[in-house]
């Protein structure tokens, strides 16, 4: 008996000593499938605030915005670097701030918006208080651009491409100069 306990004794170390280290294996496995992705949502938010920011520069509003507002509705995937407050290539500062659907303030405190994910309700109701003011619209979820959004994005791994809903732009009030409708028709066709 005296004999198997340090036998028993050292298979559990052992035992304990290639867990631990399988642990640490998996664990160091985990921490850089977690970074990878980390990074990639990172370049994916980087390329939406990229894509934003040239949609609005194609944009003209009645009377011009010294400051250009940006409201983010509903919950939103690739607007993390757009919260930062951003400038655009003009040196117009965009003041960005979210807002929730039914904010009565949007028709009058934004001028352009960012959409998440929202209900099929909500859209309708946040698309009808617009109506009649100029707010430029994009939409990054799922959006078949058929109804309300001006712009609609479309996120892949290699690149952020955009729809164009013709109908709502000439409804909105908002002039989109002719070079961003070739844009997307241009990165439509890209496969």
């Amino acid at each position: 008996m005296n004999v198997a306990a340090p036998i028993s004794g050292r298979v559990t170390n052992l035992t304990r000593s290639l867990l631990g280290a399988l642990l640490l294996l998996f664990g160091a496995q985990a921490c850089a499938e977690a970074q990878a992705t980390s990074n990639l949502a990172e370049q994916r938010a980087k390329a939406v605030t990229q894509v934003v920011l040239g949609i609005l520069s194609y944009a003209r509003w009645p009377v011009e915005p010294v400051q250009l507002r940006l409201c983010l509705i509903g919950p939103t995937e690739y607007a993390d670097d757009l919260v930062k407050g951003t400038t655009q290539a003009t040196g117009r500062p965009v003041q960005v701030r979210r807002l929730l659907a039914d904010d009565p303030r949007i028709a009058s405190e934004c001028d352009a918006i960012y959409i998440g994910k929202l209900s099929q309700d909500e859209r309708s109701r946040l698309f009808t208080a617009l109506s009649g003011h100029p707010v430029l619209s994009m939409s990054e979820a799922d959006d078949p651009c058929t109804v309300g959004s001006l712009f609609c994005l479309r996120v892949s791994d290699r690149q952020v491409a955009f729809d164009v809903n013709l109908d709502s732009v000439a409804r909105s009030g908002v002039r989109i100069h002719p070079s961003v409708l070739q844009l997307s028709r241009r990165r439509a066709a890209q496969p």
